[in-house]
């Protein structure tokens, strides 16, 4: 007895560390939130993220994404900042310093640092475990806009304003003459807000338009709102554009050119349209879909089973559940 019982005691540790191993993951499985951030586009995108004041960390603050490629980050509870796509990046051989054309975030680095987006940049901003509970989110173009971006939540509880939101639209090549952004080699690849193309009172919601009542819509932020209805167009567009979800387990996707082809204006200036709407197609769900369930832990059934297995070997017997 006293020789089995100092065969079995050298087990004892390692069943209790797999107990505490199967603990976390049990946390960890009723309180997952996650991003996953997947590049449809035709070339390769740098996603930038900052996080908020006094927000944790996501585990990433930027990175490269290839075409087809996607990368998963888990959020911590609490988490608040925003997303973005950079465009035509390099490294400068004679310096050694990465900079982007669009979205670059003064870091110098493929991973922003803490740097900022400059404008004009297509956001997607989230505060996790909000008021009430609730997550809140939006796409935004109140900073200009470089490329189409779409978020998609999925598995979140009852409650909520929560629904797919973004900009589908192509809108470099439809975008006004005085806010286009363009380069000798690539053309027309991002587009300023009127507040970062004139830098006025009026169109910055400033000063005696600091307020709701007193900034109102311009025709450049129409531009933008015609022809993405759910994203913000300006300061104040908060009515039609900040949406909601309740539950612990909700995962976003944040996919950059999220429509299989590019939806185009015909004429220089004409905003592009999508059924008069902004769109999300079916395949974008699916394949956000097929890849978190991929991606997904086991079940809780699944986890606690095997709690329950572990457990009753630390205690030196199997008891099946």
């Amino acid at each position: 007895m006293a020789a089995a019982a100092a065969a079995a005691a050298p087990c004892r540790p390692l069943a209790l560390l797999l107990v505490v191993a199967l603990a976390v993951s049990v946390r960890g499985v009723w309180c997952s939130k996650s991003f996953t951030i997947a590049n449809n586009c035709g070339y390769t995108v740098w996603p930038g993220i900052l996080s908020g004041a006094g927000s944790p960390e996501l585990g990433s603050t930027g990175f490269e994404l290839a075409p087809g490629q996607s990368r998963t980050l888990p959020a911590p509870a609490g988490w608040s900042g925003r997303l973005w796509g950079r465009t035509l990046c390099a490294t400068d051989a004679a310096t050694g310093r990465f900079a982007c054309a669009t979205g670059d975030c003064g870091s110098g680095r493929a991973d922003c640092a803490g740097g900022n987006a400059a404008p004009p940049a297509t956001l997607a901003e989230f505060t996790l475990d909000g008021s009430g509970g609730l997550d809140f989110y939006d796409v935004s173009l109140v900073d200009g806009y470089n490329l189409p971006v779409l978020v998609a939540p999925q598995g979140a509880g009852a409650g909520g304003n929560c629904a797919p939101t973004g900009c589908l639209a192509d809108l470099n090549a439809a975008c006004p003459a005085d806010l286009r952004v363009a380069s000798s080699a690539e053309g027309a690849v991002a587009c300023k807000s009127a507040c970062e193309a004139f830098g006025s009172a009026e169109y910055c919601c400033d000063g005696a338009y600091g307020s709701p009542s007193t900034c109102r819509p311009s025709a450049y932020s129409e531009f933008f709102k015609n022809a993405c209805p759910r994203a913000y167009s300006y300061a104040y567009d908060d009515a039609t554009s900040t949406f909601t979800c309740a539950g612990a387990d909700t995962a976003y996707a944040v996919t950059f050119c999220p429509s299989t082809a590019s939806v185009k204006s015909g004429a220089q200036g004409d905003p592009p349209l999508v059924n008069g709407t902004m769109a999300y197609t079916g395949g974008d769900q699916q394949q956000f879909g097929a890849a978190t369930a991929a991606a997904r832990p086991p079940s809780r059934l699944v986890v606690l089973l095997g709690v329950a297995v572990v457990l009753a070997l630390a205690g030196g017997r199997l008891i099946t559940p």
